[in-house]
Formats: structure tokens, sequence, C-alpha cells
């Protein structure tokens, strides 16, 4: 079952710490936005291996509730 990492809000993306492929575990961080200068790390729901990563750091006006990651 695929597991879609959502952003929680909108804002920019700082640094994304994932790529296709990768092995991560629940609680693992898998990018930081900033949201009104604040960082904002976001984390993976479960274990498992990325198979999607829909942002790149340095974009600007994302969206909440657009997919960044997807973990198979």
């Amino acid at each position: 079952m695929a597991h879609e990492v959502e952003l929680q809000t909108a804002g920019n993306m700082w640094k994304v710490l994932v790529k296709p492929g990768d092995q991560v575990q629940a609680g693992d961080t898998l990018f930081i936005m900033e949201v009104m200068k604040m960082e904002v790390p976001h984390e993976a729901p479960a274990a498992g291996t990325v198979s999607a990563v829909n942002v790149a750091e340095g974009e600007e006006g994302l969206e909440a509730g657009f997919v960044a990651v997807v973990i198979d």
C-alpha cells in the first residue's frame, strides 16, 4: 500500500532529504519546508521505499495538500 505524504501547509521547499529508491523508517524526516520563516519538517508515516519525490529544493509557492513524496 502506497503512502502519500502531503504538504501540511503552504510554503517553500527548503531541503529535500530523500530520493526515489531510498529506504525510510517511520518517523524519518523526508523534507523540510520554510513556512513564515520557520522550518517545518515532514516525516515518513511508515517504513518503505521512496517511489516518487514531486518537490525540489528551492521550489516556492507550494500549496497545502500537494503530494510531495510517495512511499511504497
